[in-house]
């Protein structure tokens, strides 16, 4: 079953989730004055191109598991993916928006209240960015690793989508995962749906939320052979990455299930339950973060102990780790996003180099985790010609 939740007030409250689902960001400033006008006369907002060697084409997948219940709304359980994969040739096969018309005004709605800081509902058209994501383009042959993708609390997938385009320019397959209930909006067959949490959960609704992903994300293991994109997937090399609630999900859904080789990420919490019982975590893992992220010494107490490679994306906030990294300097420098919440939100970094940064680390650890015949010498030396990766601080 598909149940609508539109917003019909803005009487949200308005410490709504943040990408972690257990932290609220500070409202850092209202919109400046004469943003809508802006807004509307500016340029479209761009997300920076892939910088790997091949185009990158695109599916959309909506898969039911009918074993499972839906938590938040009853019926069969729904996810929607977006595949994104190094193409063969994309001319003829047109870029996909990052969001429909319908998804682009329900996210305006909902933006500033999950992001205090965002601009206002009409002064900015979400639906006119474009990914470089080429709809239905055929996949480049050969068999490549395979990467779950899960979106922080309060997200959707589609702001994952810089990162993941990088990716699989680079010879991967990335795959997005929505999950709906606690995401924005998500759009399934029967509708749009948007998400049942207003304000920071419960510990029992997290762990009802944190749970939930894990079985979406191991759902979509089990489905992996059956999507479009099959023929060019290599099941034996799978990792997982997600931001805030969703590196959350991925490390517990990587310790469950031992078919995610690899795992990173991206400042989320792993307070929910022990990662050594029943059995001690020794996939390798990535554990990333800002420094500016106001929940950091809760981050810090939840990863202190774990065996992982360490890293730090310096002069940034939380969402540095999402599109809003790429987007919200250009709605600063528009007029559309104050100082303190450039800061709050993003960070005050150069964009160009937090990205690449960003890229670099979780590219190379993925590159290094794996590759065919990691740790051996042959491994190694293969390993030089892809992504490097330098210790963390």
């Amino acid at each position: 079953m598909t149940t609508n939740h539109a917003i019909s007030r803005r009487t949200l409250i308005r410490g709504a989730l943040l990408g972690s689902a257990t932290a609220v960001l500070a409202a850092a400033g209202a919109t400046p004055a004469g943003a809508s006008a802006a807004g509307r006369a500016g340029a479209p907002l761009r997300l920076p191109a892939p910088t790997g060697p091949h185009p990158v084409g695109l599916r959309t997948v909506h898969l039911t598991d009918p074993s499972r219940t839906d938590p938040w709304v009853g019926g069969v359980r729904e996810v929607m993916l977006t595949v994104l994969y190094p193409a063969r040739t994309v001319r003829g096969f047109p870029r996909a928006p990052q969001l429909s018309a319908t998804a682009a005004g329900v996210f305006a709605d909902y933006a500033p209240l999950v992001h205090p800081g965002l601009p206002e509902p009409g002064t900015v058209d979400w639906g006119a960015v474009l990914t470089h994501g080429h709809v239905g383009a055929p996949p480049l042959p050969g068999r490549r690793p395979v990467l779950l993708y899960s979106p922080g609390g309060g997200d959707s997938r589609t702001l994952g989508t810089g990162l993941a385009e990088d990716l699989a320019s680079h010879g991967r397959v990335v795959v997005l995962v929505d999950h709906p209930g606690d995401a924005t909006q998500v759009e399934l067959p029967g509708g749009l749906r948007t998400t049942v949490l207003f304000g920071p959960p419960d510990p029992a609704t997290f762990r009802t939320m944190i749970d939930t992903r894990v079985a979406d994300l191991r759902f979509v293991l089990d489905r992996l052979g059956g999507l479009p994109t099959a023929s060019v997937m290599d099941q034996g090399r799978i990792g997982a990455y997600g931001h805030s609630a969703g590196g959350t999900a991925a490390v517990y859904a990587a310790h469950d299930d031992a078919r995610i080789r690899a795992v990173a990420n991206l400042e989320g919490f792993l307070d929910l339950r022990p990662l050594d019982a029943p059995a001690r975590f020794d996939r390798p893992l990535l554990l990333f973060r800002t420094d500016g992220f106001e929940a950091a010494a809760r981050i810090d107490r939840s990863w202190a102990g774990l065996r992982a490679h360490r890293a730090l994306l310096p002069h940034s906030n939380h969402g540095a780790f999402t599109d809003y990294g790429a987007l919200v300097p250009q709605l600063h420098a528009a007029g559309l996003v104050t100082d303190a919440a450039r800061t709050t939100l993003v960070g005050g970094g150069d964009p160009a180099l937090t990205r690449a940064e960003l890229r670099l680390r979780v590219g190379g650890f993925f590159a290094r985790r794996l590759l065919r015949g990691w740790g051996t010498a042959a491994g190694r030396r293969r390993d030089r010609t892809a992504w490097s990766v330098r210790p963390g601080p």
